[in-house]
């Protein structure tokens, strides 16, 4: 199989595993709603946030309008990158790192422009896709979270409280991959010429 269709498959099912799994989450779970998976240390945590790591916000509505369009021009940074990338004929695992960290982008940026729209709220009921009444406008949706994996909770301190979602794991993924592979990622120019 060629890099350039190892890219798309891997851009396609990454975001169609995201997106699957939100939109179930999303009409099948009350907002807080909470399943243990194993043990106490893998549920299923139904949150939303306006798109940034650990639900931070900044400049209300002009701040998440911002978030998502920068959001935008950086996938299409990425995608340059992919191109560039596949065209040097970098190594397998390198391009397969880089269209992990696009589709995650583009997952989170389908739930930031799309779901205000399609979804009604999840506040005290379960949301309805392509709702008569959506909870919001183009552009303001908000970002679906549900992976949540506390090592160790205590009274005061829950270790690792991060509620995160697929797309964000494939950025991490992703990310992890280009450290390992870094050479080949990013190659010296000495090391180009020869």
């Amino acid at each position: 199989m060629s890099k350039k269709n190892i890219a798309i498959l891997t851009v396609v099912l990454a975001i169609l595993i995201d997106q699957i799994s939100k939109i179930y989450v999303k009409t099948h779970f009350q907002l807080g709603e909470e399943v243990v998976v194993f043990g106490d240390w893998f549920k299923i945590h139904f949150t939303e946030n306006n798109g940034m790591a650990w639900g931070f916000e900044f400049g209300g509505r002009a701040g998440k309008l911002f978030l998502t369009l920068f959001r935008v021009v950086a996938v299409s940074g990425i995608v340059y990158w992919l191109w560039q990338t596949i065209k040097r004929q970098a190594h397998t695992a390198v391009v397969i790192a880089i269209a992990l960290v696009l589709a995650g982008a583009v997952g989170n940026i389908i739930d930031s422009v799309f779901y205000g729209v399609i979804f009604d709220s999840s506040y005290h009921n379960v949301a309805t896709l392509f709702s008569d009444k959506p909870y919001g406008e183009l552009f303001y949706g908000k970002v679906v979270d549900m992976l949540y994996f506390p090592m160790y909770e205590g009274e005061s301190f829950t270790f690792f409280n991060a509620i995160f979602n697929g797309a964000d794991s494939w950025i991490s993924i992703g990310v992890a991959l280009l450290f390992i592979f870094n050479k080949q990622a990013f190659p010296k120019e000495e090391e180009k010429e020869v």
